[in-house]
Formats: C-alpha cells, structure tokens, sequence
C-alpha cells in the first residue's frame, strides 16, 4: 500500500492562482473540486513548485501594478519558459497579451495576441453565449462575459479555439498557455479546468 500512497502524491497537480486582486477564489474552488492542489499566489516564493497559474479576471491595470509591487512578473515569464501551463481569463488574458490596443499599461506579454481591452463598450457590462470549443467534448460551453475583452489578432503559433457566432475570438492557446475573454469559474461547467489540469500535466 506504501507504493500506492507514493504514486498518488506524485500525480497530485499543483496549480496556483494569482490572488493580488479579482476572481480568485472561484478558480480555487474549482481546482480543488478536480482533485488538484490549489494555493494562493501573492508572493514570488510561491511559485515554486507549481505545474501551473491561473491569472483571474479582475482589473488588469491593477494586476499589472500589484505583479510589479510584488515582484511576480519576471518569475512569472520565468514559468513560461520552463513549459509551465498558464491560463489567463479575461483581465488575465490582458495581462498575457503582447499587444493591448491603446494600453501601454504593464503586461506579461507572453502570447502573441493582441487585444482590446473594451470590446464591448462600457455600457454592456455583461452578456452570455454558447459557445464551441475545439478541443472540449459534449455540448457548446455556456460562457459568462463582464466587462470582457476581445482577441483581436492570433499570432504565428497561436491556435484559437473559441469564437463569438460572428467570428470574433474569445479563446485561444499558444504552447501551454491559454486565454479565454469569459469566466468558466462562473459556470458549473468544469471542462476548460480539466482541460488546463491536463495542459499542466503534459
């Protein structure tokens, strides 16, 4: 039985969640739900060890300045590239994006994707959609939107994997990170986390 204990603990994914500011405790909840390990990161230390981040929706402006403050930003791009598994959902995937349109607030950058930040205008401050998700089995993943932002342009190695009914881009990976412009958190639909857990597994 000894072994079996051992095997159990080895397969344990560890994720984190950025927790300066936002959706964090949701994508908590979620995670530990699927069996993973899920902590809080605030502070660089934390992310040793980790398969995996999430950056939650929240104001991506004051995630920038807080991963800043708190010196995150470099570990950060350092987890990239290691092959770490990174998810950023919709001020999350401010913060990855290259390019952010008429923005030269702080940002990641690690995506070559662009974005604008207020898509949607500042007068629709959410909707919801059902949408297709390639790489998700079943029925179309009924996603929330707040205040959201849009893909505006997939760069070389970017694969976008979700989109409005009129084309416009709302998820995308590159590698093992990946966007989504809505918040699967807010849902009861685990997929996409099951689906991060196996790119962080990979």
């Amino acid at each position: 039985m000894p072994h079996s204990v051992r095997h159990d603990k080895k397969r344990l994914t560890r994720i984190g969640v950025l927790a300066l500011q936002g959706a964090f405790a949701e994508h908590i909840q979620r995670l530990r739900s699927l069996g993973a390990e899920a902590i809080e990161v605030r502070l660089p230390q934390e992310l040793d060890g980790l398969d995996g981040l999430v950056i939650p929706g929240g104001e991506s402006t004051t995630i920038g300045k807080l991963m800043a403050a708190y010196e995150l930003d470099e570990p950060v791009k350092a987890m990239a590239e290691q092959g770490k598994a990174i998810w950023g959902t919709c001020a999350g995937m401010i913060m990855l994006a290259r390019d952010i349109e008429g923005s030269d607030q702080p940002r990641l950058g690690l995506m070559d994707i662009g974005v604008n930040r207020n898509a949607f205008g500042r007068q629709v401050d959410s909707f919801e959609a059902d949408l297709d998700v390639e790489g998700l089995a079943g029925p179309p993943f009924h996603a929330v939107f707040i205040r959201a932002p849009l893909l505006t342009r997939a760069g070389q190695g970017v694969r976008v994997i979700a989109r409005l009914a009129d084309g416009r881009m709302v998820a995308a990976e590159q590698g093992k990170m990946l966007v989504t412009a809505f918040h699967p958190e807010l849902t009861d639909d685990s997929r996409l986390h099951q689906h991060f857990l196996a790119l962080a597994r990979a």
